[in-house]
């Protein structure tokens, strides 16, 4: 084998460790978020569970933040359980920054 193709093996070695460590931190991380669901999920009454599950199919990002809201506040002591109202004012404050837009007819 010559220089340049070692060279080729090297790397495409090194890439598919990275790729194997990127698709690792993934699985963990997927993993933790299962978790912090189960643990939030068995908070909820079935409205918030209800509320919370079209939430996650509609906006996944949004979905995330809520877990996390909710299962810091669950895991400091602060939330015992999570009714759909508090799910609603959790959301409400989460969407304090953005701009209403009104549309007037002229």
């Amino acid at each position: 084998m010559d220089e340049l193709e070692q060279l080729r093996l090297r790397r495409m070695a090194q890439l598919q460790q990275q790729q194997n460590a990127a698709i690792n931190e993934e699985n963990m991380l997927q993993q933790q978020i299962e978790q912090i669901e189960s643990v939030v999920k068995q908070k909820m009454s079935k409205e918030a569970l209800q509320r919370y599950g079209n939430i996650k199919s509609a906006h996944p990002e949004k979905a995330l933040t809520l877990l996390a809201i909710i299962g810091k506040g669950i895991e400091n002591g602060q939330i015992k359980s999570v009714e759909d109202k508090l799910l609603k004012l959790i959301l409400l404050k989460m969407q304090d920054g953005k701009k209403e837009i009104k549309i007037r007819k002229i």
